[in-house]
């Protein structure tokens, strides 16, 4: 099994952060599983690893970005298990989802999208 994630600052279907089961790996496609529906996107798209994500994803805030609460500031973070988005204030080292209840430690070293 295999999971991937957006890797380019694009808007598309694609939640930023967050992981999705990869059902089928293709040269020029990704068909990822999101909310129990195939979804074919560019391979280039896509970052894929073969071991489920176990790090909260830090996101950097889009700019049209009107549904995250503006206190949340200039980056956020997406739970690996649920895909939940949280506040990251400060810089927690491990944070528990509200949602789904799991406790992980947050990826800051990643660097995902740009540097943050």
């Amino acid at each position: 099994m295999q999971w991937g994630r957006l890797q380019v600052d694009v808007d598309c279907a694609l939640r930023r952060g967050a992981w999705y089961r990869v059902a089928h790996l293709a040269p020029l496609e990704a068909i990822l599983d999101v909310n129990r529906r195939p979804l074919r996107v560019p391979h280039y798209l896509v970052q894929v690893v073969s071991r489920p994500p176990t790090r909260w994803s830090v996101v950097p805030r889009p700019e049209r970005a009107g549904e995250l609460p503006v206190e949340w500031g200039p980056h956020y973070g997406v739970c690996p298990s649920c895909r939940e988005r949280a506040a990251l204030r400060g810089r927690p080292r491990r944070l528990e989802c509200r949602r789904c209840r799991g406790e992980f430690e947050v990826a800051w070293d990643e660097e995902y999208l740009l540097d943050v």
